[in-house]
């Protein structure tokens, strides 16, 4: 069971991220602020929800959020500033889209670069703990899975439409054969070992 907040006098915004560990492709992140009323039963870390139930909370977070925003950092920014500076460069441009100021920030993790002088709290598995969060992480996630679907388009040997950039034995397999493109992320040490073929 989702907490709805993490406290009661401040305006709180959940921040989370998708595809820190992926092979190629950008990451996402998202901010959102949520009523004191929202509630929706299948809410829960992005993780932990099925693709049909990510598309349909995102459509429930989008029209009942107070704020929401959605922000993304390319790979080839990734591979200037590394992937955690840019995973807390996506929060921060997510934040700055809010509608409304937050006066508190919970982020998924155990780290977290200071947005201006707005407090926050990181909160491990906070997207399985705080309602704001897991919000964020549907957002974070059903964005990055839509751009990820629109790349296979122009790469479909690598299969992104299913594995969504991530590191999987067929993108690995599909990289030995057909090498990297542009979307990959050229700092991770992603050239496979030779993988034998039976």
């Amino acid at each position: 069971m989702l907490e709805p907040f993490f406290q009661n006098e401040l305006t709180e915004a959940g921040c989370d991220e998708a595809g820190r560990g992926c092979y190629a492709g950008p990451v996402f992140a998202a901010a959102v602020i949520l009523p004191k009323e929202f509630y929706h039963p299948l809410l829960n870390d992005s993780k932990q929800v099925k693709e049909s139930h990510r598309r349909e909370l995102r459509v429930f977070i989008e029209a009942n959020a107070i704020s929401y925003a959605v922000a993304m950092i390319s790979s080839g920014e990734i591979d200037q500033i590394n992937i955690l500076k840019a995973s807390f460069k996506a929060m921060h441009m997510a934040i700055a889209q809010l509608n409304t100021k937050p006066q508190l920030l919970l982020i998924d993790g155990n780290r977290f670069i200071p947005y201006k002088r707005i407090p926050h709290h990181c909160i491990v598995k906070g997207d399985g703990k705080y309602a704001t969060i897991a919000a964020a992480s549907i957002l974070a996630k059903t964005y990055r899975d839509e751009y990820m679907e629109q790349l296979h388009e122009q790469f479909p040997h690598y299969n992104w439409k299913k594995n969504k950039g991530y590191g999987t034995e067929e993108h690995r397999r599909a990289i030995e054969v057909h090498g990297l493109c542009e979307h990959h992320r050229m700092s991770f040490n992603i050239i496979p070992k030779q993988i034998k073929l039976f």
